[in-house]
């Protein structure tokens, strides 16, 4: 296994320990003076930066929890580049530390592999906004309704009411469906009718189930065809338009109604079946 190999290069050796205290001991007042001005001027610098940064962000239209992870990253990387300039400083040789942190941060991002492409996935999710809070979406194999949008895990709420969280690394690696984004949708529904019942009958029917919903939109205008000619039936496919919020109500409706505006038109819908002709045969 890789990791242990490297977790143990991360124990300092005695050299490098004997190293470092030989420069601590030789540390006199002019570094001392030298790595307070350091830090003054870094002080002065990262409040500089940071003010900056607070002002960029300001104007962008970023979300909360991207911002405050840009603000940490850039606050510990400042930090960090200050614990090193006061060590030169100091007169501390740097060169074996670095190596060692930068050994550790090896470790670490081998450790945290799955971690930190989860953070990945949410900042390319908070930065890109293929879908908002409230939206209903189809993501990593999953659909609901977005709840939270995290830097790690993203929530859908399932139409039962099951919570789910999904990683982002999972959500941005495969295709995301948003069907809120769009004021419109479109109902398609498939119905079969029997051979007997004539075709320009039944999408008349359709049609007029169409025409006399409330929540069907007139334009685009509803549309019915012929989609197959079966081995037992003909197939119908019918399309209307609707808001996107009324969806399942259309959708339901017009499922609900077909079989009771077919009975009363006298129209078969008709199922598998096999039909047996006899055949008389005459002996000489």
């Amino acid at each position: 296994m890789p990791v242990p190999a490297v977790s143990a290069a991360i124990v300092p050796d005695e050299e490098t320990t004997k190293t470092l205290w030989k420069n601590i001991q030789n540390i006199t007042a002019s570094n001392i003076f030298s790595a307070v001005l350091a830090i003054v001027i870094s002080l002065v610098l990262i409040k500089v930066l940071t003010k900056v940064l607070e002002r960029a962000l300001g104007r962008s239209k970023l979300d909360v929890p991207l911002q405050t992870l840009l603000r940490n990253l850039l606050r510990g990387a400042l930090w960090s580049v200050t614990v090193i300039i006061v060590l030169g400083c100091l007169g501390i040789e740097v060169t074996s530390l670095v190596a060692v942190l930068s050994v550790v941060g090896l470790a670490f991002s081998l450790a945290l592999q799955n971690f930190l492409s989860n953070m990945a996935g949410g900042m390319q999710i908070l930065a890109s906004h293929p879908f908002n809070l409230g939206d209903f979406v189809d993501a990593g194999g999953c659909s609901g309704t977005v709840t939270e949008i995290g830097i790690f895990y993203t929530k859908l709420t399932t139409p039962d009411n099951k919570l789910v969280q999904l990683p982002n690394s999972t959500i941005v690696s495969a295709n995301i469906t948003n069907f809120s984004t769009q004021s419109t949708r479109r109902v398609e529904l498939r119905v079969s009718a029997s051979y007997d019942a004539p075709t320009q009958q039944v999408i008349s029917l359709l049609a007029k189930m169409a025409a006399d919903h409330p929540l069907v939109l007139a334009d685009p205008e509803p549309a019915v065809h012929v989609d197959q000619y079966g081995d037992n039936a003909i197939g119908y496919v019918i399309r209307v338009w609707c808001a996107n919020t009324d969806y399942w109500t259309v959708y339901y409706d017009l499922m609900d109604g077909f079989k009771p505006a077919f009975d009363a038109a006298d129209i078969e819908m008709t199922y598998p079946h096999v039909n047996v002709h006899m055949i008389e045969t005459k002996q000489l």
